[in-house]
């Protein structure tokens, strides 16, 4: 299965028209990015506060489907990806009730924290993407043979 986190919209989440207001909805992304982290045993005190390497985000993107409204009950499944020896991307797909309500994509780089230059991906993170991955294939698996 893919990572899934869960989240009730909150107050605070939303806008002047009483929908999730659209940044915010990275910020919803990236509680499931901490929450899958957690969840593979990296410790995330050392992973955002080591000052020797870092992951930042260099590219990201919404497209909104549906809008969210306070009390909805969000499930973000959540797909990382290693797209080359220094980056990976995250993949996120926010539902409502099983209906698809938005999807998002945040890429991110490795770098070495003094010199901010890029770096290799340590082990630890690709342990996560590899578990991740393989994780997200045997659920598709399961899926296509449930469609047959």
């Amino acid at each position: 299965m893919p990572f899934t986190y869960n989240r009730t919209v909150r107050f605070q989440d939303t806008d002047a028209a009483g929908v999730v207001y659209f940044a915010n909805v990275l910020s919803i992304c990236h509680e499931a990015y901490e929450g899958s982290l957690e969840g593979s045993s990296i410790n995330l005190k050392d992973f955002f506060t080591n000052p020797s390497v870092g992951f930042p985000i260099v590219h990201a993107s919404v497209d909104f489907l549906r809008p969210m409204f306070v009390g909805d009950k969000l499930l973000i499944s959540l797909i990382p990806q290693k797209i080359g020896v220094d980056k990976f991307e995250i993949t996120y797909e926010i539902t409502v009730a099983e209906v698809v309500v938005a999807k998002a994509i945040t890429r991110h780089v490795c770098i070495d924290a003094s010199s901010r230059s890029k770096q290799e991906l340590p082990d630890e993170i690709i342990q996560w993407l590899e578990t991740n991955r393989r994780d997200a294939e045997g659920a598709e698996r399961r899926r296509s043979r449930e469609i047959m």
